[in-house]
């Protein structure tokens, strides 16, 4: 594992949700501060406040590509359609990966629920899924920001 997938991992296994760990990690090099970066992110866990929409690895994935776009494109319609392009492209290939980009497709149950609640633990699903969705995130956008 690189540096960011081991910082990823370790703040994801200290508690931060998805979405705050993946973007957190690449807040230097985005000029942002790590603290705003938990702020913005932190009720995009769960697949956005456990609504279990889309998985919080792959918004706060979205939030990096959004924040590196809008540092380096001045021109705003240039700079939108890169960004959606970028996450695009990175929807493609989280899903390719693991095979949806929806929280509760990913894990298998319904955390709104108790029986999903129990299958989650059961499961270790925050261990078992979710850590390896942030890894890949972090993964696949080093591979785009190069």
């Amino acid at each position: 594992m690189t540096d960011k997938e081991n910082k990823a991992k370790k703040l994801f296994d200290s508690g931060l949700n998805c979405a705050q760990s993946v973007l957190t990690v690449f807040a230097p090099e985005l000029n942002i501060n790590s603290d705003d970066a938990l702020r913005i992110s932190s009720a995009f866990g769960g697949g956005m406040g456990r609504l279990q929409e889309k998985c919080g690895a792959v918004t706060g994935a979205f939030m990096v590509l959004g924040i590196h776009c809008s540092n380096n494109i001045s021109d705003e319609k240039l700079r939108k359609e890169k960004i959606n392009s970028m996450v695009q492209e990175f929807d493609k290939k989280f899903e390719e990966i693991h095979g949806s980009t929806h929280c509760r497709q990913l894990m298998n149950c319904d955390l709104n629920t108790d029986e999903g609640k129990m299958y989650a633990e059961e499961n270790n699903t925050r261990e078992n899924v979710c850590s390896d969705c942030v890894l890949n995130s972090v993964r696949l956008l080093k591979e785009m920001l190069g």
